[in-house]
């Protein structure tokens, strides 16, 4: 039975040394990816609504910066923002799992926050970013929580990890903080079935705070339930409903982790690819459309493909990216997903939701198996008006592990989204602090940002 030991033991027992080059390099990708993807959700609604509330909190400032701003809160505040800004947008990267596909990156604004409080190295930072990935990777694993009814539950081991490390908490204050962050953050579901509203792309950075927090306490002497998993009315019955054994190692989650190639949901990025590629490979006019028909797998079928609610229905920028009919029917019409694709407007115009009521979504069990081995397999027909029809079968995209992203193609990605926050000259830099980042210290980074 996994116990608080597990995390304490692996937590403080791993250090920078103990990391190959390969998962060094991968966690700088995830870092920069993130740091990117944040600076693109500047000035959407919801984070501004977040921002709005940190500094109402932190009216004077804080150790901790806030990222494309002059703005600065405390570590758990910032944690909040960074964090929220990470995840809005819904182009941020994930681990392709049997029964949960988590997000990785909802632990890096804890972690800068924290290693830029603690005043901590680029090394420090890159370890807490990987003992992250590895523990959130290794938990949504070993202990889903989709079916169960917990929505990402493994944010906060994630990031509970890396700002346990990051403050250099001992083995019984890390036991302590891993203790209380199981006991009291664990979120419903709720929050990405039916009407999704804000809450959405907000509720992951609720959790990163709540983990700097959560360490923060430890570090001051709070104790904890060290009993939290096997303990009468602990996370095995309450939560998981049965016994679980984690097996942590110095970093391999962070090999398995996919970046996004589009703005939208996990579980459509092998599908816009696919039928973009279709479309163009057969001159296929979208007007000439008269059925787009995909086979994929269950978590596709049941997270964005009408398993939690309608999806053909989107009302608003969070529902759109969590639908495969509108993603598909929208990068279809316009050869692209960013930003102005979830604009009020592009969502319930008339071409998008024509073409989209065209796309059906059906589970096919043996693309469900190859789906648990690893791959993103989507079957997709295209039935024209003259009646022809067309095919294309792909298991990947470009940014899944088995074939990810270049930090060339990472780059293009980061001045993509970005370009709107900094000139070509500042991105750069950042760009190259990252790719360094083992030379650097944490607050050199966070000066750039």
């Amino acid at each position: 039975m996994t116990t608080t030991a597990d995390f304490a033991e692996f937590i403080t027992s791993t250090e920078y040394n103990d990391l190959p080059d390969e998962v060094i390099e991968e966690t700088k990708k995830r870092i920069l990816d993130s740091i990117g993807i944040a600076l693109g959700s500047i000035g959407d609604e919801p984070v501004e609504i977040v921002r709005e509330t940190v500094t109402e909190l932190n009216p004077e400032g804080g150790p901790c910066d806030i990222w494309g701003s002059t703005e600065s809160a405390s570590p758990p505040e910032a944690a909040m923002m960074n964090t929220a800004l990470v995840r809005y947008l819904d182009y941020m990267d994930s681990i392709l799992l049997p029964g949960e596909t988590p997000h990785p990156s909802d632990n890096v604004g804890a972690a800068i926050a924290t290693a830029q409080y603690a005043n901590r190295s680029g090394k420090d930072l890159i370890t807490g970013v990987c003992l992250a990935y590895e523990i959130h990777g290794e938990m949504a694993d070993k202990a889903p929580g989709r079916d169960i009814g917990w929505d990402h539950i493994h944010v906060t081991f994630g990031s509970t990890s890396a700002a346990s490390k990051l403050l250099g908490l001992d083995y019984e204050q890390t036991r302590n903080a891993i203790g209380i962050a199981t006991a009291a953050y664990n979120p419903l579901r709720v929050t990405r079935t039916g009407e999704i509203s804000m809450w959405k792309g907000i509720a992951s950075a609720n959790l990163a705070r709540n983990a700097v927090y959560t360490a923060m306490l430890a570090n001051n002497g709070m104790e904890g339930p060290v009993d939290a998993f096997e303990g009468q009315k602990g996370w095995k019955d309450i939560v998981q409903g049965r016994d679980f054994q984690v097996k942590f190692t110095p970093g391999e989650r962070v090999t398995q982790v996919m970046m996004k190639k589009y703005m939208a949901g996990t579980h459509a990025q092998t599908a816009i690819e696919g039928l973009l590629e279709l479309l163009d490979r057969d001159d296929i006019d979208t007007d000439e459309i008269e059925e787009i028909h995909l086979e994929t797998y269950e978590s596709a079928k049941h997270v964005m493909g009408g398993g939690e609610g309608d999806r053909h229905l989107p009302q608003n920028r969070e529902q759109a990216d969590h639908s495969i009919p509108y993603t598909l029917a929208v990068a279809a019409l316009d050869g692209q997903l960013m930003k102005a694709q979830y604009e009020p407007d592009r969502i319930t115009s008339d071409d998008v939701q024509s073409l989209m009521q065209t796309i059906t979504v059906e589970e096919d069990p043996e693309l469900t198996e190859l789906f648990n081995t690893g791959e993103q397999p989507y079957n997709i027909t295209v039935r024209t008006t003259e009646g022809t029809e067309h095919r294309i079968e792909k298991t990947a995209f470009e940014g899944h592990p088995s074939n990810p992203m270049s930090w060339e193609q990472l780059e293009a990605k980061f001045h993509g989204i970005a370009k709107d926050v900094y000139d070509e000259d500042h991105r750069r830099e950042i760009i190259e602090t990252v790719k360094h980042l083992e030379e650097h210290d944490t607050s050199d980074l966070t000066a750039l940002l």
